[in-house]
């Protein structure tokens, strides 16, 4: 894809997500994230009423009388997109890739952030960290996380969200609103999932195609593995490969659920060819 192809695209995706961010989503963010973040402004005299949790016990026992710590609400927050690039997003049978969609969500929601004159900051991942760049403000610096998400060629097409997850935790010392946006074709990230959603505001963004809940039965088919490259022969008209395949697929969701659940992260599930605007409204007013 030359460079003007690719602002062509950067283009028609910045038309399509910023009308939706400027009159829908803006408000919509704001109102779910602003205030979350509060910060230590200055330790004061207890006054009847206080919430005695903020007592500070070092300065109550150095001037012999109750002080507390006062928070106030941060200006300014940041938002992290982990976006997942590996082989298996390149999928699509209907409208559009799944890569295509996650592209289109990431860009709406970095455009609400910068409505509200929050950071913006970029992990695309796939069994390594492919890029990394780091939170920044405004519109150029939004445009260039598209420009990536569209160009960017990744190096593995395997996953690993367990790896990107802890990546996060290392990099993002201070809390931030995370979306976590795959179709969480993998298990094993429980342990780093936990950790990073103690620390920040996090939600798993699952992105999926209508082919990949059940196998069609179409008789014997070549199919590849988008992530190791092998080629196989399936009999799709085979019972027990529909099966087979049938309890593999729930099991993973399953435990995309359960882990978000536990970890007490939020959960967005959305199909290729399903209003991805209809499940962010609905979310974020019921957040």
């Amino acid at each position: 894809m030359d460079t003007k192809e690719i602002l062509k695209k950067v283009r028609k995706i910045e038309i399509k997500t910023r009308r939706l961010s400027d009159h829908i989503f803006s408000g919509e963010y704001h109102s779910s994230f602003k205030g979350r973040g509060m910060t230590f402004s200055e330790v004061r005299e207890y006054q009847y009423g206080d919430d005695v949790r903020a007592i500070d016990w070092n300065v109550t026992a150095r001037y012999g009388s109750t002080h507390i710590k006062v928070f106030e609400e941060e200006r300014e927050l940041t938002m992290m997109l982990m976006i997942d690039i590996s082989g298996s997003e390149s999928f699509g049978t209907n409208i559009q890739l799944k890569k295509e969609t996650i592209t289109e969500i990431a860009a709406t929601l970095a455009f609400s952030a910068i409505q509200n004159n929050d950071k913006v900051g970029l992990i695309l991942f796939t069994d390594d960290i492919e890029l990394y760049i780091p939170p920044g403000k405004g519109k150029s610096h939004v445009l260039r996380i598209i420009r990536e998400m569209i160009e960017y060629k990744p190096k593995s097409k395997n996953t690993d969200i367990g790896m990107a997850l802890k990546f996060l935790s290392n990099i993002m010392k201070k809390k931030a609103i995370v979306f976590v946006v795959s179709d969480f074709m993998d298990e094993g990230y429980f342990h780093n999932l936990k950790i990073a959603s103690n620390k920040h505001d996090l939600t798993g963004i699952r992105i999926y195609d209508i082919m990949e809940e059940r196998l069609p039965n179409i008789g014997f088919v070549p199919m590849v593995d988008s992530e190791t490259g092998e080629e196989i022969m399936v009999n799709t008209s085979s019972k027990k490969v529909q099966k087979r395949y049938n309890i593999n697929y729930k099991k993973i969701v399953e435990y995309y659920k359960d882990s978000f659940s536990k970890s007490g992260a939020g959960t967005i599930h959305s199909r290729t060819d399903e209003s991805y605007v209809k499940k962010l409204l609905l979310y974020f007013k019921n957040k």
